[in-house]
């Protein structure tokens, strides 16, 4: 019963900006910790940014830390994801995946449970 459904991808250029949207369903989502991971054919699944339920804590991957800022609002049940001044190795199918287990923390996909079926970012120049 749990659903994640992706929105806001598209082409931008290097420099530009894009908002990423995740709607939620299917489960207490203020429960549990939310990441974005994203996915290309040759480096495989890299995990980008987290956020705890409540919004306490955020955590990102060194290659979007300063750029790129996770946010979520519990009573919309949607996570978002605001990237700024995009590079060209920002091209991938970016997903939201839920944690398994409430209130954990959970930065790689041995913890996920569910993802979206992703929105498609390519930035070229």
């Amino acid at each position: 019963q749990v659903q994640l459904v992706e929105s806001g991808g598209g082409l931008a250029q290097p420099g530009g900006s894009l908002r990423l949207s995740c709607a939620a369903a299917g489960f207490t989502f203020s429960n549990y910790f939310m990441s974005w991971a994203r996915q290309t054919p040759g480096k495989g699944l890299e995990w980008v940014a987290g956020i705890h339920g409540d919004g306490s804590d955020t955590y990102y991957a060194d290659s979007v830390k300063g750029r790129f800022t996770i946010s979520r609002d519990n009573a919309k049940n949607t996570l978002y994801l605001q990237m700024n001044s995009l590079k060209p190795e920002d091209t991938a199918t970016y997903h939201c995946a839920k944690a398994r287990h409430v209130r954990i923390m959970c930065d790689k996909s041995v913890c996920w449970d569910f993802w979206g079926r992703g929105t498609q970012v390519t930035i070229f120049s």
